[in-house]
């Protein structure tokens, strides 16, 4: 997207203000946000903060060198501005980059996929189990027990209508 004020060069800075109630948005390149007093607030002081933080990362034993994927040369960097994955092996390569992400998009990082029509009421019993269990665990952890004893009580009341309960566990 180009500058709003010079329409020349390409905008990387974004401004929000609310006047009067009213949000207004600009999206200014580097030149224009310094003219209009949107600059680093660090610009004035002498000196460049990110060089000072980069020197600081590198010293913590960081580098500038990017973690490629060797199946499709993409970065994290290249992943996060396309929103696209290279290829499976990214998966791998980039696991902990991408955890967070995929948890907070889908909710849990585990497929669990869909169930047939056709399948039992064992098969449907054992797996509403299962979900109220980690329910369970998470409604302990966050203290929720009211939560919790509902959730208990479901799942005794699932094992009691299951015909086969050994299997549950």
């Amino acid at each position: 997207m180009l500058c709003q004020s010079c329409e020349k060069k390409q905008a990387t800075t974004h401004i929000k203000t609310i006047l009067n109630g009213e949000l207004k948005e600009y999206r200014l390149c580097s030149e224009c946000a310094k003219k209009l007093g949107y600059g680093p607030f660090w610009s004035d002081a002498g000196f460049d903060l990110d060089k000072l933080f980069g020197s600081f990362m590198e010293g913590l034993g960081g580098s500038r060198t990017q973690k490629r994927c060797q199946c499709c040369g993409s970065s994290f960097e290249d992943i996060a501005k396309s929103g696209k994955v290279g290829c499976a092996e990214c998966y791998e390569t980039f696991y902990e980059e991408l955890l967070p992400s995929v948890r907070r998009i889908h909710g849990r990082t585990s497929h669990t996929g869909k169930l047939a029509h056709s399948a039992g009421t064992e098969v449907k019993i054992r797996n509403e189990i299962a979900k109220c269990r980690s329910e369970l665990e998470q409604a302990i952890k966050d203290q929720e027990f009211e939560k919790a004893a509902e959730l208990r009580d479901r799942i005794r009341e699932l094992e009691k209508n299951n015909p086969d309960n050994a299997s549950v566990n």
